[in-house]
């Protein structure tokens, strides 16, 4: 006999309401539930997408360690090396030849070159050349010790494209990293399509690859030929102060600027008269509205300098991180006007200018660890380090050194290096009884290291370009010093 409570029950076998649904309430139901599956992963991936800002202290991270160990093992090596002088000089052109039928990055002929340095230009390809630019370098020798600088007239030196030069330079002449200081006069009217992704592309134009082969090149032609012109020399230093001619772009008269213009100047002999050159303003006198190549003001101040010596010159930027050009004038008239009033300073100073065949050299290298990409969204929030990597495709570790000449030490940086950082180093240096000089653009690109005190600011330089966080302007103030420090010193027995 069955039990009533096992009777058949229709509410457990049909589940569907039997009172007919309208067809509007059921798409809303769709609706409602797809836009929740939607809101859900969008939330998921923002949680996913972004974290907060990184404020840990960067003598406790584990890429200073990294750094503090490289730079042991190479103080136990390094070595002041004291003795006669040698200098070479030499040059090579990096102007491309336009309108080419076909593109031939051997002989640096192209159809079509986009100028790198402003994104207003989209990557249109130049329309000429104003004036040529040029890769200079110097090559200097202390016994068995050798160095060459080599600077470019170009907006920097791209990674990839330091990497190739480096490479060919150990593999031809036998110099290791730390003896090639590379250096850009950072116009904004040289050779593009160095790069790749987004952001290179954005400042230098579509990427060809025969370009970065013909950069590359430029690089150890004029190392080579620098190398090859090795002859006794005597060297001098010297520097004047320019403040009509810079200031502060980030914060005016509430920041500072660095006035200083340092220079080098070498004598063979028999031979010629090379003359090094450094100033903090970038050259950003020519706009982007110049579609011609052109060194900008440093270029004026070169061709002023060789056409007075007979010899070369060559200009590297120095501390430009918040560092505007005041030429006077815009386009070409303010960037001769610039160009030829520092070179006039410098002129007046040579004669005057102690010289000596016998001086301390010392080259030091650091590999510099770097902390995870801090792209921002706003001043407490970043995106998290494996996304920011799809839009910067920086490395991890980067590069810094110090070439000591006589009792001038020449400092480069891989980024636009703030000149407010730069006179802080600098004022130690004095103190210890040695000039110094810091430029950018090395062989890499980290973006923009200027004061910690700017970070909370919005902006270019301290919200956009500055890549790697609130910490890393004390970190690289701290290793440049050091190796600075390390040259003034014999560490060997």
């Amino acid at each position: 006999m069955l039990d009533a409570s096992n009777k058949p029950d229709d509410s457990v076998f049909c589940s569907v309401d039997p009172r007919p649904v309208k067809p509007g309430r059921s798409r809303r139901r769709l609706w409602l539930r797809i836009s929740g599956a939607v809101l859900a992963l969008a939330v998921a991936a923002v949680l996913l997408s972004i974290e907060g800002v990184d404020y840990q202290p960067y003598f406790r991270a584990q890429y200073y360690a990294k750094t503090s160990a490289d730079f042991q093992a190479r103080s136990i090596t390094n070595r002041v090396i004291s003795g006669e002088l040698k200098a070479g000089f030499g040059r090579a052109l990096l102007t491309p030849t336009l309108n080419a039928a076909q593109d031939e990055p051997a002989e640096g002929k192209f159809r079509a070159v986009p100028l790198a340095g402003y994104g207003d230009r989209k990557g249109r390809p130049a329309e000429g050349v104003h004036d040529d630019v040029w890769v200079k370098a110097v090559a200097i020798q202390v016994g068995e010790q050798r160095g060459v600088m080599i600077a470019a007239d170009a907006l920097i030196i791209p990674r990839e494209v330091a990497e190739a030069a480096v490479d060919s330079i150990k593999n031809k002449f036998g110099l290791a990293r730390e003896q090639i200081y590379l250096g850009a006069t950072h116009t904004h009217c040289s050779l593009g399509a160095w790069g790749q992704g987004m952001v290179a592309e954005a400042f230098a134009g579509p990427f060809q690859p025969g370009v970065r082969a013909w950069f590359a090149s430029r690089i150890v032609a004029a190392a080579g030929a620098a190398l090859a012109d090795l002859k006794p020399a005597s060297i001098g230093s010297g520097s004047f102060a320019a403040p009509e001619l810079i200031r502060n772009r980030l914060v005016g008269q509430l920041g500072g600027a660095d006035p200083q213009f340092s220079f080098l100047v070498l004598k063979q002999n028999p031979g010629r008269v090379c003359v090094l050159g450094s100033f903090s303003a970038h050259a950003t006198v020519l706009s982007g509205k110049v579609m011609e190549f052109s060194a900008d003001y440093p270029g004026y101040w070169q061709r002023a300098v060789e056409e007075t010596t007979g010899g070369i010159a060559v200009f590297f930027a120095g501390g430009v991180g918040s560092h505007s050009p005041v030429p006077g004038a815009g386009g070409f008239e303010g960037a001769e006007r610039m160009g030829r009033s520092l070179a006039d300073s410098v002129l007046g100073r040579l004669p005057q200018t102690a010289l000596t065949n016998s001086i301390p050299f010392d080259v030091f290298g650091l590999n510099l660890a770097l902390p995870e990409l801090h792209v921002r969204l706003n001043d407490g929030l970043r995106l998290r380090p494996w996304l920011a990597n799809r839009l910067l495709p920086v490395k991890d570790m980067t590069f810094v050194q110090a070439f000591r000449l006589s009792n001038t030490i020449w400092i480069s940086t891989p980024c636009d290096f703030s000149g407010e950082l730069a006179v802080g180093v600098k004022e130690t240096l004095a103190g210890r009884g040695f000039g110094a000089v810091i430029t950018s653009f090395n062989g890499d690109y980290i973006g923009y290291v200027v004061p910690g005190r700017y970070y909370h600011l919005g902006g270019y330089e301290p919200r956009l370009m500055s890549f790697f966080g609130p910490t890393v302007p004390d970190y690289m103030d701290e290793w440049l010093r050091k190796i600075a420090f390390a040259t003034t010193v014999d560490r060997r027995p």
